[in-house]
């Protein structure tokens, strides 16, 4: 039988990220972050205030430390992984959409990594950019900060304006308030206590 939000007879475990320790490193995860259920954080991971992975997304870190910043998001399907060396540091209001590939690669704060899109080693994007869907980023790219990328390798094709600037930020905030209401959705009482 199943209720509101998905209850099901199994309870609300059914309702839970798999969230885990791995070689003796822990999740550490915010009091109000959203791990939606099907998403997977593994390892050396941290998920900082208002920041949130969402379904079937993967936090593996099982190499190195991930650092998820205040009010960003990994978007549905995405998958974030390091490498020796290569740790993975998400600055704030940062949105991951779906489908992205995130690897050993640091993202500064405001920026939107588009659907599709592939970050890759030691690569950079700063503050305030914009990486089209489907770019693949090469290993060690800088992306100065403002910057619109895209393509197959990334090129900088332009900067970005002060209106696309504030989508991101707008686009961040959607999810920030998208996750209170699926937290309690998923909670055993309309207050988001999981």
């Amino acid at each position: 039988m199943t209720g509101r939000a998905g209850r099901s007879e199994h309870g609300p475990q059914a309702a839970q990220a798999l969230i885990r320790g791995v070689g003796g490193q822990e999740p550490k995860v915010a009091a109000d972050a959203f791990a939606a259920p099907t998403s997977v954080v593994l390892g050396d991971v941290v998920m900082a205030a208002g920041s949130s992975v969402w379904y079937q997304a993967v936090l593996r870190g099982d190499g190195g430390p991930i650092v998820l910043g205040a009010d960003s998001n990994i978007q549905d399907n995405s998958t974030v992984h390091v490498d020796p060396g290569f740790p993975v540091t998400i600055g704030e209001r940062v949105s991951v959409g779906h489908n992205a590939v995130l690897h050993g690669c640091t993202v500064e704060d405001d920026v939107l990594i588009g659907m599709g899109a592939t970050v890759l080693n030691g690569a950079r994007i700063g503050t305030g950019s914009l990486v089209a869907a489907q770019a693949l980023v090469p290993q060690g790219m800088q992306v100065p900060p403002g910057s619109l990328v895209a393509g197959v390798p990334a090129k900088v094709k332009r900067s970005l304006t002060d209106e696309e600037l504030d989508g991101i930020k707008l686009n961040a905030a959607v999810y920030v308030d998208l996750a209170k209401r699926h937290r309690v959705a998923f909670s055993d009482d309309e207050s988001g206590a999981v």
